[in-house]
């Protein structure tokens, strides 16, 4: 079965033989030649008709938007990739890992995976202007890549609002002083007292503040574990649905309206940093906390685990193979220079986490001298610093009703910028493949409200007294290797099916007035999409299965059932899967030999580079693109001499095979 759209290939000649077509003229792409192909000195000349017009624009679809300005897009990466992570996991896993020497690791996993894979998110948007499922027209054969990213940004989706939910809860409660969680309010005064209710999983009293979270917040006390979710916690679902609200209204207008609403988002978490770091440093006992962040530990260089958490948190800070960033460099325009943005980026997320470490332990530091216990006692990683630890230390400060409120607004931003990105993947991709959506206003805000709603009604099961557990398996392999996977294959693609060549020239025609360090950058770039950045990954991937297979998966004293284990390896099989079964569509929809149908599937289609016409273009009058093969048809009296004929003066616009 032939593909339903044409490649970019170089003139194919086919011969034709019928009788009936021995003594017609010769065709050239369904033009008549007039003149004589056998005589080698004349020139190909079109029948007098005039030439069919490019065709029109349709009325119905709307010109994909762009950003406002260039800072819109700077923030609106910024915000999603400095998110939750860079807060509470990059902190943990630099005191766990051999404090400042783990910064070694975590900046050669940066330059040699991070940004590599970084600049060619970015760079795949902005050229071909499209989503993640239609930008892969540059390779057919790897549309799976788009659809599995799709899939894994549905999950993240899925249990990342309900973080900012629970952000919401602590916000409203932060009204209250005492804070609820706080040794001074009255209900906490049995557990300030004494010792008497235990931590079952690590035998030392429990805290107001787990208390809080696990018995008030997330009800986790009344579930038995992944088969017993219990009821919806209403008071979450409230909190839930008035987070799918601010997204639906904050992304309505597309990036219109996120692209304002970063200018904000994205820079205050920066302020309560920098002011949460100026009242740490005033702290009894702050200085401790930063000596146990950052004191170096050079033995832990030898151990594969500290290799393997800097190339995950390089990894998943930077939002690589989820979508987000390919959308949101689809909105650019054609000459924006994607090597700077790239480097601006990545350089000052990666910076952000390094800087969020002294906000967060210089606090901790003071409440470990508060209770004369090691830091590492009161440090944690995920909620349980940012729901459990990081409050208990805010309580101790004075105002801490102010610091509570400060802190957990910086939490609502800094996860509603990467639920932009993550959401701005769904939507992209949606539009992109039904293009109609983006003319009608109303059409498009019914797609987004369905699918936020479809988002919040899956999320239910999320804040269910059970919750926390399906919580915790959705966020251990959505992001697990399944986006390893997708994002190996589009580093293979890449380079060596579209080709690694052909990339950085399209790279060098977006940057009009290339500098020369660009050119220079992009030489180490190559080395890193062909060698070393496949490498890494298939280190990360090997390293993952293995510690997949030894350790189980647990939360808390909770060790989770082989069948709830299983499930969340079928959710990360699931969005890696899509590349072999949309690998298999698209050579089905080929004719000829499989190593034929191969060739032609990882051909560009002839709309490849079509979309960021309207960006390059300007007010230029538009070349005609051919949407069909090259092709010339000729009798066997045209084809005595053909060897002979001189096609120099027909300017072919697609001259080499791709």
């Amino acid at each position: 079965m032939p593909s339903e759209e044409p490649k970019t290939a170089p003139g194919n000649i086919t011969e034709k033989k019928s009788p009936q077509q021995q003594g017609s003229p010769a065709q050239l792409n369904g033009f008549n030649l007039t003149h004589d192909v056998t005589n080698p000195s004349s020139q190909p000349q079109f029948e007098s008709r005039p030439p069919s017009p490019a065709s029109p624009p349709d009325p119905h679809i709307l010109p994909r938007e762009q950003w406002g300005g260039k800072y819109e897009f700077l923030l609106s990466c910024i915000g999603y990739c400095v998110g939750l992570g860079n807060v509470w996991r990059f902190p943990y896993l630099c005191y766990r890992n051999g404090g400042g020497v783990f910064l070694i690791p975590y900046f050669i996993m940066l330059f040699f995976t991070g940004v590599p894979l970084f600049l060619m998110e970015l760079s795949l948007g902005q050229y071909g202007a499209a989503g993640p499922i239609t930008v892969w027209k540059c390779c057919p054969l790897l549309k799976g890549i788009g659809i599995g990213m799709l899939c894994v940004s549905t999950l993240v989706c899925l249990y990342y609002n309900v973080i900012i939910a629970w952000t919401f809860y602590y916000l409203g409660s932060s009204f209250q002083s005492p804070l609820p969680w706080s040794c001074d309010a009255p209900a906490n005064a049995y557990l300030c007292g004494n010792a008497t209710t235990v931590n079952s999983s690590s035998g030392r009293a429990l805290s107001p503040s787990e208390v809080f979270w696990n018995e008030r917040v997330l009800g986790v006390v009344n579930s038995k574990g992944l088969h017993d979710p219990g009821p919806v916690r209403w008071p979450l679902a409230l909190c839930l649905l008035a987070a799918w609200i601010i997204i639906f209204f904050c992304m309505l207008k597309g990036i219109r309206s996120s692209g304002k609403v970063v200018y904000v988002t994205a820079t205050f978490p920066y302020f309560v940093l920098i002011v949460l770091i100026i009242r740490g440093a005033t702290l009894e006992g702050s200085l401790q906390g930063v000596a146990f962040y950052l004191t170096p530990d050079w033995g832990r260089l030898a151990s594969a685990q500290v290799w393997n958490d800097a190339a995950s948190q390089v990894f998943y800070s930077l939002g690589i193979g989820v979508g987000g960033l390919l959308s949101m460099a689809s909105y650019n325009k054609f000459d924006n220079n994607v090597i700077r943005d790239c480097l601006v980026i990545t350089i000052g997320n990666c910076s952000t986490s390094f800087f969020a470490g002294f906000a967060i332990f210089s606090i901790l530091g003071h409440m470990a001298w508060r209770k004369g216990v090691p830091v590492g006692e009161v440090a944690d990683t995920g909620p349980g610093l940012a729901f459990v630890a990081y409050p208990e230390a805010l309580a101790l400060l004075p105002g801490s009703v102010f610091w509570s409120i400060l802190f957990f607004l910086m939490l609502f931003m800094l996860g509603v910028d990467t639920l932009f990105g993550n959401m701005e993947g769904i939507t992209t991709a949606v539009l992109d493949e039904f293009p109609q959506l983006r003319a009608n206003m109303k059409q498009k805000s019914l797609f987004l409200g369905l699918l936020c709603f479809g988002f919040y009604l899956m999320g239910l099961l999320l804040i269910t007294d059970g919750g926390i557990y399906w919580f915790t398996l959705i966020d251990s392999f959505a992001t697990s290797f399944g986006l390893i996977i997708i994002t190996l294959f589009m580093c293979i693609g890449i380079s060596f099916f579209y080709g690694v060549n052909q990339f950085c020239q399209d790279i060098i025609d977006m940057i009009c007035l290339c500098p020369p360090w660009c050119s220079k950058v992009l030489l180490y770039f190559k080395a890193c999409w062909v060698f070393c950045t496949p490498f890494l990954l298939l280190f990360i991937l090997t390293y993952i299965f293995i510690e997949m297979y030894n350790t189980p998966l647990q939360y808390g004293a909770y060790v989770y059932p082989r069948w709830g284990k299983a499930l969340g390896v079928c959710m990360g099989a699931t969005c890696c899967l899509q590349i072999p079964i949309w690998a298999i569509v698209a050579i089905s929809k080929e004719s000829g030999t499989l190593k034929d149908r191969f060739k032609k599937s990882i051909r560009p289609l002839n709309s490849w580079r079509v979309n960021n016409l309207n960006n390059s273009g300007g007010g230029e009058e538009q070349i005609e693109r051919v949407e069909a093969p090259f092709t010339v048809n000729l009798t066997d009296r045209d084809t005595v001499n053909l060897t002979e004929v001189d096609f120099t003066a027909i300017a072919w616009e697609n001259g080499t095979e791709a």
